[in-house]
């Protein structure tokens, strides 16, 4: 098939590498996006994190924490201006939803509209809310953790651009210790919206994205010239030290911490747990981009004016 100049930019915007190397992979795929993405991670092409999920959507993510640190929320509410995100009514309206639902452990959106508060139900405030302010607002998702025996602690980023929640299981957990352990809990979730994790430790991995990045790296060390002489088994033992290193950069407890880079957050955790002589654990995280996956409305504005013209 034939490989357009779009095709090519699209590539390029995707992965980051060259116009002719995305133009080789496209050639050798026979167009197909994410296999020539594949492609170039095969021939050590080094890509960057696709931008294909870019926020497109306006609005903010929040939290809302209970008073014993055991639940909380994390909830995306959408409109269609950045300036009405920002507005006192919206982010008021943030808070009360995130609230309403930390209170209610409701992880459902559709019921967690239906929820009453003295003010009527969560639709009728996002109902009154838009009337405020003539744009269109919509409760988007929401995610609850919740445990007993843990803390459950929430990071939001820039105004609402991105909220994580993050949870730490805390057997022997006291009134003394627990502003250490939510302390830490907080760094910990700042870290995760810094570095985005996908997993928390390597046994949370999927076997069969073990056995696909094993592959990917196997392929890469074959078409490298300098190993041409190697036996397969060497291949094989290579394959298995780079391996290490994709848990270390996919998994949470293994990163680098990034408020100090001289421990990883596993280390953070347990220095943290000796301090206060609680067992800690994480245990999960949540993680919400504003916006990521929905599409937003772009308006050319020289298609715009020709449009006018024409009339």
């Amino acid at each position: 098939m034939e490989i357009t100049a779009k095709d090519v930019g699209k590539l390029r915007d995707i992965t980051g590498a060259g116009m002719m190397a995305c133009k080789k992979a496209l050639m050798a795929t026979n167009g197909d996006i994410d296999k020539a993405c594949e492609y170039l991670r095969e021939q050590g092409v080094a890509i960057v994190a696709k931008k294909a999920s870019r926020i497109a959507a306006e609005g903010a993510v929040w939290a809302s924490i209970s008073a014993d640190k055991t639940t909380g929320a994390l909830v995306e509410i959408n409109c269609e201006s950045d300036f009405v995100a920002k507005s006192d009514v919206f982010v008021a309206l943030c808070g009360t939803v995130a609230k309403v639902a930390a209170d209610n452990k409701c992880a459902d959106v559709e019921a967690l509209k239906a929820i009453k508060t003295v003010d009527g139900t969560v639709d009728e405030l996002i109902t009154a809310a838009t009337a405020k302010t003539g744009e269109k607002i919509s409760l988007r998702r929401v995610a609850i953790q919740s445990a007993s025996n843990a803390v459950e602690e929430a990071y939001i980023h820039m105004g609402g651009k991105m909220g994580t929640l993050v949870e730490i299981a805390a057997d022997g957990r006291t009134d003394a210790n627990t502003a250490d352990i939510v302390t830490m809990a907080h760094d910990v979730a700042m870290h995760i919206a810094a570095f985005q994790p996908p997993y928390v430790r390597q046994s949370d991995v999927p076997a069969e994205i073990v056995e696909h990045e094993r592959e990917i790296i196997h392929q890469q060390l074959k078409n490298d010239e300098k190993n041409a002489k190697k036996p397969e088994q060497v291949l094989v033992k290579i394959a298995e030290g780079k391996l290490g290193t994709f848990f270390k950069e996919n998994c949470l407890l293994y990163q680098a911490f990034a408020k100090d880079p001289s421990v990883t957050i596993e280390q953070l955790v347990d220095a943290t747990a000796k301090k206060t002589g609680a067992k800690l654990e994480v245990v999960r995280f949540t993680k919400f981009v504003m916006g990521e996956g929905i599409e937003k409305r772009t308006d050319n504005l020289a298609e715009e004016i020709a449009k006018l013209s024409a009339k």
